[in-house]
């Protein structure tokens, strides 16, 4: 089977499955696991690199306005490919290759044997759904129950061990920085999970954008920040900028040092296996000093902020 993935956690979903051998073709985000480097690129961003996260939200919008998709699909790379299943998604358009788009650059192969498999997940359970599904769709079905039945384990013991903690913690997620937009989706059941009580949303909501001054009328036991698309590095680079967009001076959770930098490339905002990992490093936030094992586990993934921010 010759299989496309255009999204990087279905690619991440594919080689849990054991099909890496089976890719033909990727976007050009799909970056894990590592020794992807051999799978063709099919897709392109219309916005080059930007300094800033408000710069990239100001073009993004500047694209969308003008009717036009972020993302290119290289139809002639496409063909070349000869794929017999691509994986897709028509969650936010944001992210990767719009839903239509793949439809049209299929249906520009003047082929009617691909199989497009799209993934819509808003909730964690819809995660283990949709890694059925795409098992499913790659006659791997057996292996696609052992992975979430894995995988759920996983949540399960991390839940009890959070749940086992006295108190809940009040958790705000950000998952843009400027302007500040709150974790939505599955975010709010990976607070959950991880002993807290998630602020603003609730899961299956979509990410809202909020002001500083709607910002400080909640005080957060614990922030963290994990911008779509930013490694960590990334998100140190615009440290500065929270203390500006943000209520600094009157949370808690910054007089406390319980403001937390994440990878947000690599973790949270991507619906595949990993998802747990993401779950791991939220938990060790919410509970430093009683899942020291996880802080341990994940120090080179979150950076605790320190209130003077310069």
């Amino acid at each position: 089977m010759r299989i496309v993935s255009l999204i990087p956690s279905a690619t991440e979903i594919l080689c849990a499955l054991g099909a890496r051998d089976e890719l033909v073709g990727r976007s050009h985000e799909c970056d894990y696991p590592p020794g992807l480097e051999d799978v063709p690129v099919l897709t392109s961003a219309r916005i080059g690199p930007l300094p800033t996260s408000k710069g990239i939200d100001a073009a993004v919008r500047d694209v969308l306005t003008s009717a036009l998709a972020v993302y290119e699909i290289d139809v002639d790379r496409l063909r070349d490919a000869r794929p017999d299943v691509i994986v897709t998604q028509d969650l936010c358009d944001v992210c990767a290759v719009s839903l239509d788009d793949v439809r049209g650059a299929v249906a520009r192969l003047a082929r009617q044997d691909v199989r497009i498999v799209n993934l819509r997940p808003t909730r964690l359970d819809d995660i283990w759904a949709d890694i059925q599904r795409v098992a499913g769709a790659i006659g791997r079905g057996e292996v696609g129950r052992r992975v979430v039945e894995d995988l759920t384990r996983r949540v399960v013991e991390i839940g009890r061990r959070a749940g086992s903690i006295p108190g809940k913690r009040s958790v705000l997620s950000i998952e843009w920085i400027d302007p500040v937009m709150i974790g939505g989706m599955w975010m709010p059941d990976l607070v959950e999970h991880a002993g807290g009580t998630a602020l603003v949303t609730k899961p299956g909501d979509h990410a809202p954008t909020l002001t500083r001054d709607q910002l400080a009328t909640i005080d957060p036991d614990v922030v963290l920040v994990k911008p779509c698309g930013f490694p960590l590095e990334r998100t140190l680079a615009e440290l500065p900028v929270l203390r500006d967009v943000l209520p600094w001076g009157s949370w808690r959770a910054v007089a406390e040092g319980r403001v937390y930098l994440a990878d947000g490339n690599a973790y949270f905002n991507r619906p595949g296996p990993r998802i747990v990992e993401s779950l791991e490093i939220l938990a060790a936030c919410v509970h430093p000093g009683k899942l020291a094992d996880l802080v341990e586990k994940h120090r080179e993934s979150v950076v605790r902020v320190a209130r003077e921010v310069r």
